[in-house]
């Protein structure tokens, strides 16, 4: 009479006591290759036994012997959740296969695995096709950039809006990180838009043209969430700031603050003139207003004024006297009139208002 499986997976665990290694790890492969034929038909009570040999053939082999059994199983979606685990922990030539392809372990296990082991172990989970929210965000927490990079580069990780402001919060001061930040499609807009400062051209080129597709009501959505958070502020308030703004306020409020007043400013000894005017009629915060001026952010001058609507002449001569050291400014003033004349008013005034939320939350900070 035929032998069951289940009989036959019985006497394994006797022979699994077998002292030679070399028989052992001939065993371990033959128990592997028998599971590996039809991983889906074991049933439970055959899975708690193959669980049992291989978790103890497996314990005292050799790390390749290990990585190779890993490999092999890593693939099966029904497999033996002890051993799993346990290669999951394992050194990292045997735990990444698993962490990366193994579509048996929990949610449970992937959190273990973030929170009690190294850098190598949560690159290797942040590369799996999808890595639940809770898990990224321990990952973003613990990680170095290098991980924090690989975890970001997996559009199947997915980030929870607090995991988003971190992630925006270290990328800022890392600019390795720029790009891989930038390019996440589910980046919330106001986030998004915190990164524009402090990146390169052609990552602020890629922010303005997903401000240019937001519909209307994601830029109110987007906006509530954002102020609930304090927003990057550069730098301290002048000395005179209270009373240089009031006195701009009066002119606004009176219809004196006007284009040519903006110029005129601009060549006054004291810059918060001009700071105040320009953030008054830009309607920005006024660290903001000095942050692009101070930097010479030439773009995100003609994002402020085009937004207020201001014409191309005003922000040529303001452009043409904040660069007017440089050079080839002249020179470059084309280019400049391009930039402003291709840059949509609708786009402008969208990226303005996530602008806005730094005027109070700037102050508080």
């Amino acid at each position: 009479m035929s032998r069951t499986p289940t009989s036959s997976l019985v006497d394994l665990i006797e022979l699994a006591k077998e002292p030679s290694s070399t028989k052992r790890r001939e065993l371990l492969r033959s128990v592997t290759d028998i599971f590996m034929s039809d991983p889906d038909t074991v049933n439970p009570t055959e899975m708690e036994l193959y669980d049992q040999v291989m978790t103890q053939l497996t314990a005292d082999m050799e790390t390749i012997v290990r990585a190779e059994i890993a490999q092999t199983v890593a693939g099966a979606r029904n497999a033996p959740l002890g051993l799993l685990r346990k290669l999951a922990v394992d050194e990292i030539e045997v735990a990444e296969p698993i962490l990366t392809n193994s579509k048996a372990l929990t949610e449970t296990d992937l959190m273990h695995v973030v929170s009690t082991k190294g850098q190598d172990h949560m690159r290797a989970v942040s590369r799996r096709e999808v890595v639940p929210e809770a898990v990224s965000g321990v990952i973003v927490q613990r990680g170095d950039d290098t991980t924090l990079h690989t975890l970001l580069s997996n559009d199947g990780a997915r980030l929870s809006r607090a995991s988003s402001e971190e992630v925006v919060q270290r990328a800022q001061a890392n600019p390795a990180l720029h790009e891989v930040v930038v390019n996440r499609s589910d980046l919330p807009p106001d986030l998004m838009n915190d990164m524009y400062f402090v990146v390169e051209t052609r990552l602020r080129e890629r922010i303005i043209a997903e401000n240019a597709k937001l519909d209307p009501a994601l830029v109110e959505q987007a906006l509530s969430k954002g102020r609930n958070r304090v927003a990057i502020a550069y730098g301290d308030f002048p000395d005179d700031y209270e009373k240089i703004n009031a006195d701009v306020e009066v002119l606004r409020r009176n219809e004196r603050l006007t284009p040519s007043l903006l110029a005129k400013y601009m060549r006054d000894p004291n810059p918060t003139w001009f700071y105040c005017a320009l953030a008054q009629m830009a309607d920005i915060d006024f660290l903001t207003a000095r942050h692009l001026i101070e930097k010479r952010e030439v773009d995100a001058l003609a994002i402020a004024c085009k937004a207020a609507g201001l014409d191309k002449a005003l922000f040529l001569t303001c452009a043409m006297i904040m660069l007017s050291d440089t050079e080839n400014a002249m020179g470059k003033a084309g280019e400049y009139g391009r930039l402003y004349m291709d840059l949509p008013q609708e786009t402008a005034m969208r990226t303005i208002r996530f602008w806005r939320m730094r005027r109070a939350e700037g102050k508080a900070a």
